[in-house]
């Protein structure tokens, strides 16, 4: 079988690649790299947040992901867990200081929707597929909501309502969570002016004040 090598990444030819235009193949390329930042970040939220995956005595974080990718790949799937919410309703329950479920789940189940919707809720696109340019940007916006509200939403007792960044013992700082956002931020916006210029469509942009604290919808 062929393969085309980009980068360090091996990518195998296939022939309903054919009917793809550059477009296409830099969206799926796209879509597969929002997939492995999604897994990554959930994996680091839990592993900095031990507590919400307690709160599911039964729940493993290799089950929290298995659950997040099937509703990738069917955004309609009850998550009668979150109380069938998904999407920005999912990102409002995740920062909501009543919710007494698991926040990291209730957080990624809304990224991993949202995300989705922004690309039609379609895994590969070919030549025809359509793309909202204002959805991908939206996305975007949320994204930099959600990097915003890790890092300064807190209970009434002065608390984080999820630990992401932070500083070791020894002082030393990490933005690892916040370097995440920002790599699926950009895919986001990337692929907003892309589809913007190769459609004549314009971007509606948000005034940045107002946005850091409601998400747009999706």
């Amino acid at each position: 079988m062929l393969t085309a090598c980009i980068g360090k990444n091996i990518r195998q030819f296939k022939i309903e690649n054919v009917a793809k235009a550059d477009i296409d193949l830099v969206t799926d390329i796209h879509i597969e790299q929002l997939q492995r930042l999604t897994k990554y970040l959930t994996v680091k939220l839990y592993k900095r947040n031990p507590k919400e995956l307690k709160k599911n005595p039964e729940m493993t974080i290799d089950k929290r992901i298995y659950q997040l990718m099937k509703i990738r790949k069917n955004p309609k799937e009850a998550l009668a867990e979150l109380g069938h919410l998904d999407n920005v309703a999912a990102l409002n329950l995740a920062f909501s200081e009543d919710f007494s479920g698991d926040r990291v789940f209730a957080l990624m189940a809304g990224v991993t929707v949202m995300l989705s919707n922004s690309y039609n809720n379609q895994l590969e696109f070919y030549m025809l597929d359509d793309i909202d340019q204002q959805k991908l940007y939206n996305s975007a916006r949320n994204l930099e909501i959600i990097s915003w509200k890790l890092n300064n939403l807190k209970d009434e007792n002065g608390n984080v309502l999820l630990l992401s960044n932070g500083y070791s013992a020894n002082g030393v700082a990490n933005y690892s969570y916040e370097r995440v956002l920002s790599q699926m931020i950009i895919i986001q916006d990337m692929m907003a002016i892309l589809i913007s210029d190769s459609t004549n469509r314009t971007i509606n942009k948000v005034v940045h004040g107002l946005a850091s604290f409601f998400f747009i919808p999706v």
